[in-house]
């Protein structure tokens, strides 16, 4: 439709509302000249951001040039490749095998296609350390990140973080332009705020628009126990965004721009970044450890409003309408041993107000194994406090490490004795974690058992070294893993470690 004729469809609506003939001018203002539906500039907004009057009613007018000018140079893009692979799949002999007496597992070779994809980076340091989006990265055997200024590095990852979708990457040189870190805690619902980034390819793109929620949960991550507390805003985001920053009218860093909602797959309204409380921790650990340190409060659970919803609570008074109900406290973590039951109700934690198990997750992530929160919780109606501890994945406070089988992606601990007598085992060793690494590209999930690799028991950690220590060194490169999961269902699978 030509600006001609939207106009005249337009002509009644325009002459009875102020507002419309703004729309009119917003929507056609920017098509003739072929620019793309998800990018816009601050010329688009020109008439609201000069405090133009709109019906009548003055706006406050805001200039976003600085922040743009600021920031621009420190988004980089990013090029990630995915070389082709020859992989070796042990398939399990058919009947006749069995048959005919040939018991002997086949191995196939399958040749993958190789792989680009684009996104989008923030330099956080002047030496060149990069945060983006785990899924910009991950599987990538070369990444080339190119500057505002048309300079070109490799960079390395530092480390990934799957359940936050972050990532680090490094490139090597110095007094690279940085965008500082705000603190997304000071984001106020209507804010202004920036989307930079490279959709579809067009590079030092800035889109314009409102902090339009925050805490927001949308259940797209597949990785378990995935954290989603998102800034919601009305900035395009396309693809090509993931990784870019969300920065505030200051040109502060207050997020890392990481998915859309939209029917179409493209900018239909809203976009979502993961917001800097979370990015600063996660940063910092892949920066010291090169793994997350992950803090665990110990408890599942969800928002109470939506328990009160279910047709069984309708008229149930559980003594407040916002908060986190408890649905199941883990044993041996951090929430046991404070005291919390299944079915309290977690209203805030340091004294700070928690209303969905969004914010809950967000502020745990914050800290690290060992450190203590002071949790407020309603009890019967009641008010109560206690001090949590929190632990990590293996149920200690101990600083997990990457080790030299960093590229399993995979942290283990000791079958419990009631589980393995449940599965009738006498030995084995439990996935504990799975991060980016070649566990995870296997198929093998949190809880697995292994009981054996290469034909061999194994009864601990120390045998996984032994068994992948020996595979490096071997032609094929590959740990035939052979174990359960807690349901008791049986599983083979072929880790490929070469990569």
């Amino acid at each position: 439709m030509t600006c001609k004729k939207f106009f005249k469809s337009l002509s009644l609506v325009v002459v009875c509302a102020a507002s419309a003939g703004f729309a009119a001018y917003y929507v056609c203002s920017r098509y003739p000249f072929g620019n793309d539906a998800g990018v816009s500039s601050s010329q688009s907004f020109a008439p609201l951001l000069s405090g133009a009057s709109l019906s009548g009613v003055a706006t406050q007018s805001v200039d976003l040039t600085e922040a743009a000018e600021k920031t621009i140079h420190g988004v980089v893009h990013i090029k990630a490749t995915v070389n082709a692979k020859t992989r070796v799949v042990e398939e399990m002999p058919d009947i006749f095998d069995y048959i005919f007496g040939g018991q002997q597992p086949r191995q196939r070779q399958y040749q993958s296609r190789p792989q680009v994809g684009y996104g989008s980076g923030v330099i956080l340091t002047s030496d060149g350390y990069i945060v983006t989006n785990n899924h910009v990265i991950e599987d990538a055997d070369e990444i080339e990140v190119n500057l505002n200024d048309s300079r070109t590095f490799l960079a390395t990852v530092v480390g990934a973080d799957p359940t936050t979708d972050l990532a680090l990457i490094k490139i090597e040189g110095d007094e690279f332009p940085v965008i500082p870190m705000g603190n997304s805690d000071d984001l106020k619902i209507g804010e202004w705020v920036l989307a930079v980034g490279n959709p579809f390819n067009l590079t030092s793109t800035v889109t314009a628009g409102v902090v339009s929620a925050k805490a927001r949960k949308l259940g797209i991550y597949d990785a378990k126990e995935s954290i989603e507390s998102f800034i919601q805003t009305d900035a395009a985001i396309n693809m090509g965004n993931s990784g870019g920053a969300l920065v505030n009218t200051r040109g502060e860093l207050v997020g890392i721009n990481s998915a859309l909602e939209s029917p179409t797959g493209t900018y239909a309204g809203y976009g979502f970044a993961i917001p800097t409380t979370i990015v600063r921790k996660v940063v910092a650990d892949l920066k010291e450890y090169g793994t997350v340190q992950r803090a665990l409060l110990g408890i599942s659970g969800g928002n109470l409003s939506d328990i009160r919803q279910l047709d069984e609570n309708k008229n149930k008074d559980f003594g407040a309408l916002d908060g986190v109900y408890v649905s199941d406290v883990m044993d041996g973590g951090g929430a046991l041993a404070a005291g919390l039951q299944s079915g309290d109700i977690i209203v805030s934690v340091n004294d700070r107000k928690i209303k969905t198990m969004a914010e809950l997750q967000e502020m745990i992530t914050q800290y690290r194994p060992g450190d203590k929160v002071s949790v407020t919780y309603l009890r019967d109606k009641k008010e109560k406090k206690t001090s949590v501890t929190l632990m990590n994945s293996k149920g200690n406070t101990e600083v997990v490490k990457n080790s030299d089988m960093g590229v399993l992606g995979a942290e283990f601990a000791e079958v419990p004795d009631q589980l393995k007598r449940q599965l009738n085992i006498g030995y084995g060793i439990q996935v504990a974690d799975v991060t980016r690494g070649a566990i995870q590209k296997a198929g093998i999930q949190r809880g697995y058992i292994i009981l054996k690799i290469n034909g061999t028991q194994v009864k601990e950690e120390a045998d996984v070294r032994n068994a992948y220590e020996a595979a490096v060194k071997s032609p094929e490169q590959v740990l035939f893993i052979t174990g359960i999961y807690p349901s008791g269902r049986r599983a083979n699978y072929a880790v490929d470690i070469s990569e």
